[in-house]
């Protein structure tokens, strides 16, 4: 079910974006597509690696934080290590950032072209355990969609 679900909204965001060449409209539809196709999320957007750190992008949420240290919390440590980080329970991740106390569960996805990071994809739920390994397939597919038309 997940995987239909996951290879039909991959063809809609490629409909979306694949004839925009502008970065910033790439990751702000990508943002309002997922936004609205995924249930049970309170946040979804992208973390730009700029300078050394990641940046805020485009999202859809609440207000999140800006500045974000390779490393720290769950989307610096996608980062830095260059692998999803799927959260069960963010409250048990040593070092995880709360810019949401709402936030329960988190997936973040390393956005990665020709071996070299250009930001996260990052989304929150505020359930426990909201993302499986069906989510987590289907969203990388989904990140290397945006990571080759947005950047």
């Amino acid at each position: 079910m997940k995987e239909t679900f996951y290879h039909e909204l991959a063809m809609q965001l490629c409909a979306l974006i694949e004839d925009e060449s502008d970065k910033l409209a790439v990751l702000s539809n990508a943002s309002a597509c997922l936004n609205d196709a995924l249930t049970d999320i309170n946040w979804v957007g992208f973390y730009l690696y700029k300078n050394g750190e990641l940046v805020l992008g485009p999202f859809q949420g609440k207000v999140a934080c800006t500045h974000i240290p390779l490393g720290k919390g769950v989307c610096g440590t996608a980062a830095l290590s260059g692998h999803i980080q799927r959260v069960a329970d963010v409250h048990q991740f040593q070092g995880h950032i709360a810019c949401d106390s709402a936030s329960n569960s988190e997936i973040v996805v390393p956005l990665i072209k020709n071996q070299l990071l250009m930001g996260v994809l990052d989304i929150d739920s505020a359930s426990l355990n909201r993302f499986d390994e069906s989510d987590e397939k289907g969203l990388k597919q989904i990140a290397e969609i945006i990571t080759e038309f947005g950047f």
